[in-house]
């Protein structure tokens, strides 16, 4: 595993993009627990976000494409409305400890 940053650094309700390793990924923290994915619509291959750091749609509760307006559950990755529909973002295994908030890149 990676590490990804601080927990302090990601803030209850708040998404964050970074780049490991030349990848790009997205991270979520919702109800306490922190979600990332790779930060690639599985649409077209795009990066989700519409300018740093923000993924959610409008009330917070969904990532959003920024480019396809599709609609991704945080908790899972599912596309619930848009081209991609039924379709997943790539989750990465990630936990969290006192020290920081890790993940596993794809090889």
């Amino acid at each position: 595993m990676q590490f990804l940053c601080a927990p302090e650094s990601l803030a209850e309700g708040q998404s964050r993009g970074f780049l490991l390793g030349g990848t790009r990924l997205l991270a979520v923290r919702k109800a306490g627990q922190v979600h990332a994915y790779l930060n690639r619509c599985p649409h077209k291959g795009v990066p989700l976000e519409w300018q740093a750091d923000e993924f959610l749609d409008s009330s917070r509760s969904l990532i959003q494409c920024a480019r396809h307006g599709a609609l991704f559950l945080i908790d899972s990755g599912e596309c619930v409305t848009g081209p991609c529909e039924g379709e997943s973002l790539t989750a990465l295994p990630c936990r969290e400890d006192g020290s920081g908030i890790w993940v596993t890149l794809p090889n």
